[in-house]
Parts: structure tokens; C-alpha cells; sequence
């Protein structure tokens, strides 16, 4: 087992997070699965750096880049149930191993899907798409490790540390992935982080070895549910579609700088996200900190009108803080099991159409505005219905402790 014997309850634990006997065990996979997710949005960047460049090469519209990245969450969302279900019956470890091996290839071989032949736009859709597929399980199987081997006042904090490793992940496509492409060419981000990623499933492999629709009639799971579908959506517009922003923005900008302040801020935020929302848990204690959407929101729109390369740095920069600040709180008590957790998360990638969408408006506009605009609303509105709907409460319990809300 991962963290602790399947016996085990919650109580004898209380005290350490981790079961206490195998609180050397956690010691060894903490790291590892951060290493993992950190792997898992390199790979996912992988096509963001290298859109302007493929598309130069290929001859891709706006349009075009926006089907290719699109691709990616059209196939995230179909396997999101498979990967909770599967990772509750077969083991999280298995699971993981198994998408962690498969994604890689898909990565390493993504070059060479590009140059079969006159139908290169499609291929690198297919390979977007069946990287969604594959890397949709992974979440969800952190999800079912937490839900089973992590007791329940440290889950935000551990959950919020693997989300800094996406962004950390995010970091160093960002930076290494830049210099990579100028001293390289775009090819070898995929190659480098392919062949690392397939060494992570194989360390991985060698250390290895539903009532869920009642959920639906509560109005605080629909909040949290749109609420997390429009911040996340939001967001990963905007991981696909800031660096080409900036190198036709600011053409003579450096790409590392753009690439990497951003998500420099965002690592720090999210574990603050997480260690507050831990603690307002643990007291009992609706706090509305979501205002970070509203805030992000004001960021973006900033983003809209004439800027300097200096202020839109710091605009993004503040707009991705904000959001990953959110991400830790936004797990709050509603899905913790891997089977239901998926739920969470099929409907947020329904709103990833957002990437396809912006790149027809940037393509029918020919201005950036309209997609800035389009962000804004659209997380401005999952922040009204949460403020309205959601509650910091166990939904899967019939006995709900009374919550003080503030």
C-alpha cells in the first residue's frame, strides 16, 4: 500500500497526517508524485511553447492552433470517471504508471507524428487528443490515493503540494523549454521530456510493484462545480494562448522571462492556498478567500487595453497567483473519493472548449481583447454563483457539523 494499511483509520493518525507506521513509506512517494505531476505539465506545454514555431513551420492559423490545443481537454474529460473507478478497483500506483508510460510516448513521438506527410494538422490533434486521454486518469488517481491513505485535516495541504508541481512543471517548460527551442529547435522539448517522463512511470513501476448522484441534489456541489469549471477553464486558456500572446505582442521580448516569472508567483500562492484552506477546515469555517477569482478577473481584463511588456508581466503574474491561490481552497469537502471526484472535474473540462473558442476569436478579431473579455466573464460568473451557492460542508455525510460562515 502507498501510505498506510487499508485497515487503518482515521483516528489513530489524527495526530501525524500520514498513518504513523508508514510515515517512511509517504517519504518515499510524496516526492515521487510531485516529480510526476511536475512531468505531467511539462508535457502538457510542450505544444503551447512550440504553437508560433509549429506553426510557422506548418503553415497553421489561428484557427488551427486553436483545434491543435484544443484537442488536449477534448480528450481530458473522457477519461476522468475511467481513472477514479479504475485507480478505486485497481490501485492509484498501477493506474498512474500506466498513463505516466503511455503519455510519454505520445510526447516522445510527437515530432514524428508532425512530419508524416501533408496531414500534419491532424496527427498533432490526434496526439493532443490521446494525450488528453491518457493524462485525464492522473488527477483522479492522486485523488483515490489522498481519499484512502491521508487523513482528512491534511488532504488540502497535500493535494495543493502536488499542484505545485504542475506549476513548477509549468515553470520549467517555460524556461528550459525556451532556450530549448532557440538552441534546438521545437523538436527537442518533446524528445527531453518524453524520455524523462518515461523514466518517471518506470521508477514508478519499480516502487510499485456510488452513491454519487445524490450529490447532485445540493446546490453547493452545482456552485462548486461551475465555480471550478469557469476558473479552470480560464485558466487553462490562458496556459495555452500567453506565450503566443506575448511573442506577437512583444516579438522582442525574452521568452524565459514571460515563460517563467509567472509561475514563479504562482508556486508560493498555491501552497498558501492550501495550508488556509487546511485551516479554515479544521475550524470549521466557511471564509470566503474566492475573492481571488474576482481578482484575477480584474488582472485579465487589464490585459485588454494597450500595456507595456513590463505591466502585462505583472498582470499575468498576478492573475495566476490569484488563480492557483484558489485551486487549494477549491477542493473543500464537496468530492474526496476517486470514483466521485471525477464528477468534479468531467464538467470543468467541458468548459475547456474555451481554448478552441478563443483562438476563433482571436482569428475572426484579430485582436486579443475579445479573449481577455471572454475570460473575465466567464470566471466573473463562476465567482457570483459561488459566493451564492457554495458552503464549506461534507455533503457525503448525513450528519453535517454545524460551519461558521464569515
Amino acid at each position: 500500500q502507498l501510505f498506510s494499511q487499508p485497515s487503518a483509520t482515521a483516528d489513530t493518525a489524527e495526530h501525524t497526517g500520514f498513518f504513523p507506521s508508514y510515515r517512511h513509506v509517504a517519504r518515499k512517494w510524496i516526492p515521487m508524485l510531485f516529480m510526476g505531476t511536475c512531468l505531467l505539465y511539462c508535457a502538457r506545454m510542450a505544444m503551447p511553447i512550440c504553437a508560433v514555431s509549429m506553426a510557422t513551420s506548418f503553415h497553421w492559423s489561428k484557427i488551427d492552433c486553436g483545434i491543435v490545443l484544443g484537442g488536449f481537454f477534448w480528450g481530458y474529460c473522457f477519461t476522468q470517471i475511467l481513472g477514479g473507478l479504475a485507480s478505486d478497483k485497481m490501485g492509484g500506483e498501477r493506474v498512474l504508471f500506466m498513463s505516466a508510460a503511455s503519455w510519454s510516448i505520445i510526447t516522445a513521438v510527437t515530432p514524428l507524428l508532425a512530419k508524416l506527410g501533408s496531414h500534419n494538422l491532424a496527427f498533432m490533434t490526434l496526439a493532443r487528443f490521446l494525450m488528453g486521454l491518457l493524462q485525464g486518469v492522473f488527477f483522479p488517481s492522486l485523488t483515490s490515493l489522498c481519499s484512502q491513505r491521508v487523513v482528512e485535516g491534511e488532504r488540502g495541504f497535500l493535494m495543493s503540494t502536488m499542484n505545485s508541481g504542475g506549476l513548477l512543471g509549468t515553470l520549467l517548460a517555460g524556461g528550459m523549454g525556451s532556450l530549448m527551442l532557440d538552441w534546438f529547435g521545437w523538436e527537442s522539448i518533446f524528445y527531453c521530456t518524453g524520455v524523462l517522463s518515461g523514466l518517471w512511470a518506470l521508477i514508478i513501476w519499480l516502487l510499485s510493484r456510488t452513491r454519487w448522484l445524490n450529490y447532485f441534489k445540493e446546490p453547493a456541489v452545482w456552485a462548486m462545480i461551475i465555480a471550478h469549471m469557469c476558473i479552470s477553464s480560464s485558466g487553462y486558456t490562458l496556459l495555452s494562448w500567453l506565450p503566443t500572446y506575448f511573442k506577437e505582442s512583444f516579438p522582442h521580448a525574452k521568452g524565459w522571462v514571460y515563460n517563467v516569472i509567472p509561475w514563479l508567483v504562482a508556486i508560493p500562492s498555491s501552497f498558501c492556498g492550501g495550508y488556509l484552506s487546511d485551516f479554515f477546515i479544521k475550524e470549521g469555517i466557511k471564509h470566503r478567500i474566492s475573492f481571488a477569482m474576482g481578482l484575477s478577473s480584474m488582472f485579465i481584463v487589464l490585459l485588454s487595453g494597450a500595456v507595456s511588456f513590463p505591466s502585462a508581466v505583472v498582470f499575468v503574474s498576478a492573475a495566476m497567483g490569484l488563480t492557483t491561490f484558489n485551486c487549494g481552497y477549491l477542493c473543500l469537502r464537496v468530492f474526496w473519493h476517486g470514483s466521485e471526484t471525477p464528477l468534479f472535474f468531467v464538467v470543468c473540462c467541458l468548459g475547456l472548449l474555451m481554448v478552441s473558442l478563443s483562438g476563433y476569436l482571436i482569428e475572426v478579431t484579430l485582436s486579443w481583447t475579445w479573449m481577455f473579455s471572454f475570460i473575465t466573464l466567464v470566471n466573473a460568473t463562476g465567482l457570483v454563483i459561488y459566493l451564492i451557492f457554495g458552503e464549506a460542508r461534507r455533503v457525503d455525510l448525513e450528519d453535517h457539523s454545524k460551519l461558521i460562515v464569515i
